[in-house]
């Protein structure tokens, strides 16, 4: 009998620890990064590129890198970046976000508006609504994965400057978090878009698209964290030739014309 108790103990023992043992590995993996679906291809560098979000146009020889808009088709041949609106609304949309009202933000009842472009600002401020917003995008994000884009960028990260002091930095931040690991889950890089004085490879941004780096003399504050990894849009012919004297080779430059249109100035330094 003390024989079989023996037997018995030592069996239990052994169970205890191949359970111990399946916990330990089951802890790991609940705490460690969310892999890629697939191997993320950074953004080229040593090329130029060109921000077509009013309509696709035909791509220059010259250009290896095209930047368009999620309902746009990628360009053949290169690499592909797939604009998101990841903190604000579409002028577009607005039927589509008023069947989720509650992820937009309001001041006084009423939707906190970004005036210069009319979008209403998304509410990144609790965690609920952020993971509630990051699912609404994260559908997009896959959409751009399955049409042969290569990299995401998410528009207005600085939309709290704008919200009345009803948001703050961190909010977007965390904000910014959810979408990259979206992003890499699907196999895309991801894109900081505007708020040149924070280094978005913090949350994991792999590149940069900065709007008018060069009028605005922020260029060097992506290069410092991106390198040759940032695309400088500019819109005026003066703050083309700043970027250029002061950029040019270094990372990619472009001159559109404010509406971004299929027809509309296209230039390179």
């Amino acid at each position: 009998m003390r024989r079989d108790r023996d037997l018995i103990r030592a069996r239990m023992t052994r169970a205890l620890l191949v359970l111990g043992a399946a916990l330990t590995v089951l802890l790991v993996a609940l705490n460690a990064p969310p892999s890629s679906g697939a191997a993320i291809t950074p953004l080229p560098t040593g090329t130029q590129a060109d921000y077509q979000l009013g309509g696709a146009r035909s791509v220059p020889t010259s250009v290896g890198i095209v930047v368009r808009d999620r309902r746009d088709r990628p360009a053949p041949r290169r690499y592909n970046v797939c604009y998101l609106n990841g903190f604000q609304t579409q002028p577009d949309e607005s039927a589509f976000w008023k069947k989720h009202w509650g992820l937009v933000l309001k001041k006084d009842g009423r939707p906190v508006l970004d005036e210069a472009w009319g979008e209403w600002l998304l509410d990144t401020s609790t965690q609920a609504k952020r993971a509630a917003i990051a699912e609404i995008v994260g559908q997009w994000i896959s959409g751009c994965a399955r049409w042969g884009f290569d990299g995401v960028e998410f528009d207005n990260l600085d939309s709290f400057s704008r919200s009345h002091h009803l948001l703050t930095g961190a909010d977007n931040k965390a904000m910014a978090r959810a979408l990259v690991v979206r992003a890499h889950r699907a196999g895309l890089a991801a894109g900081q878009k505007n708020w040149s004085e924070w280094d978005g490879r913090s949350v994991g941004y792999d590149f940069a698209i900065a709007e008018e780096c060069g009028r605005w003399h922020e260029c060097g504050s992506y290069v410092a964290h991106y390198g040759s990894r940032v695309i400088d849009v500019e819109y005026r012919d003066a703050d083309l030739r700043t970027a250029c004297a002061g950029w040019a080779g270094k990372i990619a430059i472009v001159r559109r014309d404010l509406d971004l249109s299929p027809t509309g100035v296209r230039r390179w330094c």
